[in-house]
């Protein structure tokens, strides 16, 4: 994200104007503007002309809007910022009040304005202009006739290309047919892996899957890439990573991301150290199930007795509409961080903020036993 200029006090009002150069830009702004903050940006509106033979003529003009924002709505697949809301700038071709869509994409600035910049928004500010926190990993997960390719950046994961085909049986009369297609299979992968994996983009590629296919896998794409040339993956070979997963399908890139040689990559990114609290947090419920709790009532009677050590929250928590539930969040991450604990924001299009929106999207890990915290209804 590139930020062409802050005018704003902590905790009060003022503006950012931005430009997202990327998809994850996008996703961190869905979670910066909320209902009610102000939005400028240019935009395509059609209007209508009297015409010299006395009938209407449509026309698309480009102008700038301002919207007070109703909703937001963000299109992954197209990487689209959809913002409804009443607008609020004279206008020659727009009245003030009336209904407007502005859509923010990549490379285009716009300007957000807010009542009050709180320490959440500050915070996901300044993850949207610090290079160090993106995860920035190529993953392609697969298994005999199924392979997937994952961008895993610092707060969006996006299925790049999903390759499926028909493998037949190995054993009996069919095996001349298994090694056709599985080398078929291999090839089209191969295909996908050169067009979709971009060495100057990321960290490391990962292929993962259960058996001995990622090797075989691997074994293929060297020999491709020696036979044609392919200069990209020749020079990068080592920042090609083998690990083994239980299956091929999307839920196991956890496994991805909690293998070591993986760690060890991404080791100072924000994905990483979300991984590890969660895994810690698990740990903690199965080992001493008095010092983890999730749950909004458990963190919050927790936290009233000085007790959370580690928050781990999801970012859909701090979307809701209502402005006083978003504030007891905010309030919520910053009094833990006060007394000493550590919080994290999860994203929930990560496949570790997927997991944590399963426990109602907030837990804890606890300075010290809560037995009683068992009595208390969530």
């Amino acid at each position: 994200m590139k930020i062409l200029r802050r005018d704003f006090v902590s905790n009060g009002a003022g503006s950012v104007k931005m430009v997202p150069e990327e998809a994850d830009d996008l996703w961190l702004v869905y979670n910066l503007i909320t209902k009610g903050d102000s939005v400028l940006a240019s935009t395509v509106r059609k209007v209508l002309r009297e015409a010299a033979s006395g009938g209407r003529d449509a026309e698309r003009v480009k102008l700038k809007l301002e919207i007070k924002v109703e909703s937001v709505d963000y299109d992954k697949e197209g990487s689209v910022l959809r913002i409804r809301g009443k607008n609020i700038l004279e206008n020659e071709h727009v009245k003030i009040g009336a209904f407007h869509t502005l859509e923010l994409e990549l490379h285009r600035p716009f300007v957000i304005r807010k009542v009050v910049w709180d320490t959440m928004a500050q915070d996901v500010l300044h993850q949207a202009s610090d290079p160090s926190v993106g995860a920035d990993l190529a993953v392609v997960m697969m298994q005999e006739g199924l392979a997937q390719i994952f961008l895993i950046g610092k707060s969006v994961t996006i299925t790049r290309s999903r390759i499926e085909a028909s493998i037949p049986r190995k054993h009996g009369p069919a095996i001349a047919g298994y090694d056709k297609a599985l080398n078929k299979f291999f090839e089209n992968v191969a295909q996908a892996f050169l067009k979709h994996i971009d060495f100057q983009l990321i960290r490391c590629a990962v292929i993962a899957s259960p058996g001995f296919t990622k090797d075989q896998f691997h074994r293929h794409l060297m020999l491709e890439a020696e036979r044609k040339e392919f200069r990209a993956i020749i020079e990068n070979k080592s920042r090609i990573i083998l690990v083994h997963t239980t299956s091929g399908y999307k839920h196991s890139l956890r496994e991805v991301l909690d293998a070591p040689n993986v760690m060890n990559m991404i080791k100072d990114t924000k994905a990483a150290q979300e991984v590890r609290a969660l895994k810690d947090f698990f740990n903690m419920l199965s080992n001493d199930p008095t010092r983890a709790c999730y749950g909004p009532k458990h963190v919050e009677v927790a936290h009233e007795r000085m007790a959370v050590q580690t928050l781990l929250v999801t970012d859909e928590l701090f979307r809701s509409s209502d402005i006083a539930t978003r504030k007891k969040y905010v309030n919520l991450v910053d009094s833990v961080k006060d007394s000493g604990g550590t919080a994290h924001i999860f994203s929930s299009m990560h496949v570790s903020g997927e997991q944590l929106a399963q426990l109602t999207g907030i837990a804890a890990i606890l300075r010290f036993p809560l037995p009683d915290l068992e009595d208390i209804e969530m």
